[in-house]
């Protein structure tokens, strides 16, 4: 392939003279090039949206969301997975970052790796790719060996598989069940997508992510009530979440939490359902986990 006719390796022609800006005119430009991101990604929400909807079906089912990706992309995909976790109270292995070279090349560029298709399949091969995980490809250039090899294999497994490019008619749309393109142009340096590709796909990644995990209940209303209360701060925003979900004063809220187990979801449950928490984690497990479904779910054992 040609890479020169690929529209993230074109000049951008309102940047040809960027060594000669002054920094605020430079700092305008790149801001300029930012704000089209957004429109490209919403021209491809249709197939976000499919996307969403087998991530989704695929973590119900006990599969992963693994992402697969070279340099920049890879380490996107990878900063998604690991605070996945924190955010919604997933286990390690639910969200996955494979990146080419290894987890080393998230801190040092190996950016031979991604040539190698040979590579993706051991990659997945180590971690047990099925048929019940979603695999997302991230390769902004649209034709990254590693992401193309990878996806093939995904799909041999029986895995539903999805591609993120920043070029249309991208070579790596062919290797994907759900191909999302968001052709995002030129860059404001020369081919480093970083810049606007790199955006682009922390935008799609926060969109597959976080829509899946409203769908499995992991919010309730736009509270994150999964989330571990881990450290001083975010056990101040549980007590917050289980006032806010409430109507809870903060005292009771405070105490429920304590109950609880310092679990948010489980103290909003106790509070809404009028609940022990053992009670409430049993609603909770009958309703998979659903914050909503479990307060209106009838007693157990009723």
């Amino acid at each position: 392939m040609d890479l020169s006719t690929l529209g993230t390796e074109t000049r951008n022609e309102r940047t040809t003279e960027l060594d000669r800006m002054p920094v605020l005119d430079l700092l305008s430009v790149m801001n300029a090039e930012d704000q089209s991101v957004a429109l490209a990604v919403r021209g491809a929400l249709e197939e976000i949206a499919a996307a969403v909807e087998a991530v989704t079906e695929s973590l119900r089912r006990g599969g992963r969301l693994i992402y697969l990706g070279a340099g920049t992309s890879g380490r996107i995909g990878l900063l998604d997975a690991v605070e996945c976790p924190p955010t919604f109270g997933t286990s390690p292995g639910q969200v996955v970052g494979v990146l080419s070279g290894g987890p080393g090349a998230f801190a040092v560029a190996v950016e031979g790796a991604e040539d190698d298709p040979a590579r993706a399949v051991t990659d997945l091969d180590e971690i047990g790719v099925d048929d019940r995980d979603t695999v997302v490809g991230l390769a902004a250039s649209g034709r990254t060996p590693y992401v193309i090899g990878g996806l093939k294999h995904a799909a041999a497994k029986g895995a539903v598989t999805v591609s993120v490019a920043c070029n249309a008619n991208a070579a790596v749309s062919r290797y994907a069940d759900i191909p999302i393109e968001v052709p995002t142009g030129p860059e404001v340096v020369t081919g480093s997508t970083r810049l606007k590709g790199g955006t682009a796909e922390k935008m799609v990644c926060n969109m597959l992510s976080t829509a899946s995990m409203v769908r499995l209940g992991k919010v309730y209303g736009n509270l994150m009530v999964d989330v571990r209360a881990s450290n001083d701060k975010l056990v101040d925003r549980a007590r917050r979440m289980v006032e806010q979900a409430t109507g809870a004063g903060p005292d009771t809220a405070a105490e429920t939490l304590r109950r609880a187990g310092g679990h948010a979801k489980t103290a909003i449950v106790m509070l809404l359902a009028h609940c022990t928490a053992e009670e409430a984690a049993r609603r909770l497990e009958r309703a998979g986990g659903d914050t909503r479904a479990a307060v209106a779910a009838a007693p157990c054992g009723a």
